[in-house]
């Protein structure tokens, strides 16, 4: 009997319970006119999960290695780009990260295929409303070296996503509850007005059965 081989490879991590942040999961997004749409989403990963930053750190460091083989000739390059950020710091632009962002690990994962989504027990989410930017959730993500028009660096892959349980919706999200409230609503009944009283007398018109022009009713 042959020993089954496990697949993870060391540039694969599962992530603990991370927050997600722009979420594309359940449908692709372009990032600019003329790209190819993908599924994507940021992830959250608290500063105090040290554990999957070490994972997460050791995993760049094989697909940088990987790299130097297969992608960048032997040579590992002066400046490598790697997609993970500081909350704390800024954007590459220059801008602060948001709010949420803060204590905060920040990468964005990103596929040309959809990913598995499940719930705790395993099970396919396909209610599309249960996920959404502000879940919590664990997510496989698997790193790889890239050369693209001279830039090098590493990227990060999006696998499949479990999601540990709900969280505030960020982005303007509101749930119907928070929208009409609990109970039923006290609708006021609308004054009844009478038409003839308060308006001129209009002729009416109904149709003529055999012509189907419109005549003026008798009443």
């Amino acid at each position: 009997m042959e020993e089954c081989e496990m697949s993870i490879k060391p540039t694969m991590v599962t992530t603990g319970e991370v927050r997600i942040s722009y979420e594309h999961l359940m449908k692709p997004r372009a990032n600019q006119p003329g790209a190819e749409p993908k599924f994507s989403a940021t992830l959250l990963i608290p500063k105090s999960d040290v554990a999957t930053k070490q994972r997460i750190d050791e995993a760049i460091q094989a697909a940088i290695q990987e790299g130097i083989g297969s992608k960048w000739n032997g040579v590992k390059p002066p400046q490598v780009a790697i997609p993970i950020y500081d909350g704390d710091g800024v954007r590459p632009n220059g801008e602060p990260f948001g709010p949420e962002c803060r204590g905060h690990w920040v990468m964005t994962a990103s596929s040309k295929i959809r990913p598995e989504i499940v719930d705790l027990n395993l099970n396919p989410i396909i209610d599309e409303t249960e996920v959404y930017s502000g879940m919590y959730a664990r997510v496989n993500i698997n790193f790889f070296p890239y050369n693209n028009a001279g830039k090098r660096g590493i990227g990060c892959g999006l696998g499949p996503v479990q999601k540990t349980r709900d969280g505030e919706p960020l982005g303007g999200r509101v749930s119907a509850a928070e929208v009409f409230g609990g109970g039923a609503p006290n609708f006021q009944t609308a004054p009844q007005y009478q038409a003839q009283a308060q308006y001129p007398s209009q002729p009416s018109f109904m149709i003529d059965p055999i012509t189907g022009q419109p005549t003026t009713s008798p009443f």
